[in-house]
């Protein structure tokens, strides 16, 4: 059942032109941002000749890619996530979900799982671009495949506080703005955070993604997102079932 959920979720974002204008737009923004750092890399390749142990074209035009891909996606996912449950319950549609035989849990997970799916078809559309250079070059496909899990595990989490905030209003605009705020601040805490063990730092999303799309995929900021997701999840059941319990 949370699958069905999930797939009726998916289906119901394609219908509407804003997924679409959500890929189209960013893909375009970001094949523009490949072909730029396609560029650079040819400019200093000749001095990378030089250095032992240089970069190679996996360091400085994939990951930038996925980097510049996070930071785009901070702004629109709002968007995406605004739409999950306090539009339906801006047109009454929730009503019928609460009243549902369906567990708030069934709900709430088929609801961010269908967000993910979404995600994931965005990062396959994204890892496309990197990928044609195999047919002029080699890629460190560890590093690669390092990427796109640390850019699905950001996305997870974002979705995961999306879902959350827009189970709080029924106005899809406060929801994304409160969302877009909350993302923000915990991808530039670290900024301000000064010694790296600081606890503000540990809380940042761009201590613990960083890291992983360099390559290292270290068990501490793995379980950071988990915990991250879940956390936001548990809180929008209770927030859920809390609702129900309302009427």
């Amino acid at each position: 059942m949370i699958f069905s959920i999930a797939l009726r979720e998916l289906r119901s974002m394609f219908l509407s032109p804003l997924a679409w204008t959500v890929l189209a737009v960013t893909q375009l923004i970001l094949a523009w941002s490949f072909f730029t750092q396609i560029d650079f890399f040819f400019g200093i390749q000749s001095q990378l000749a030089t250095v032992p142990n240089a970069p190679g074209v996996t360091d400085l035009v994939v990951m930038p890619t996925y980097e510049i891909a996070s930071i785009i996606l901070l702004m629109v996912k709002p968007l995406l996530t605004m739409r999950l449950i306090s539009e339906e319950r801006r047109n009454g549609s929730i009503a019928l979900l609460l009243s549902s035989p369906l567990s708030m849990t069934q709900i709430v997970l088929g609801k961010f799982i269908g967000i993910v799916l979404f995600m994931m078809i965005f990062i396959i559309m994204l890892s496309l671009m990197p990928l044609s250079l195999l047919m002029g070059t080699e890629l460190d496909l560890g590093k690669l495949a390092a990427g796109m899990f640390a850019l699905l595990l950001l996305l997870s989490a974002f979705s995961a506080a999306g879902l959350y905030l827009s189970s709080l209003t029924n106005n899809p605009v406060v929801a994304a703005i409160s969302t877009f705020g909350l993302l923000l601040l915990l991808w530039i805490i670290s900024s301000n955070a000064g010694d790296a063990s600081n606890t503000l730092s540990q809380l940042s999303l761009l201590s613990h993604f960083t890291p992983m799309l360099r390559g290292l995929i270290n068990t501490a900021d793995v379980a950071y997102f988990i915990l991250f997701i879940a956390t936001f999840l548990l809180l929008t059941i209770r927030q859920m079932d809390s609702q129900r319990l309302q009427g």
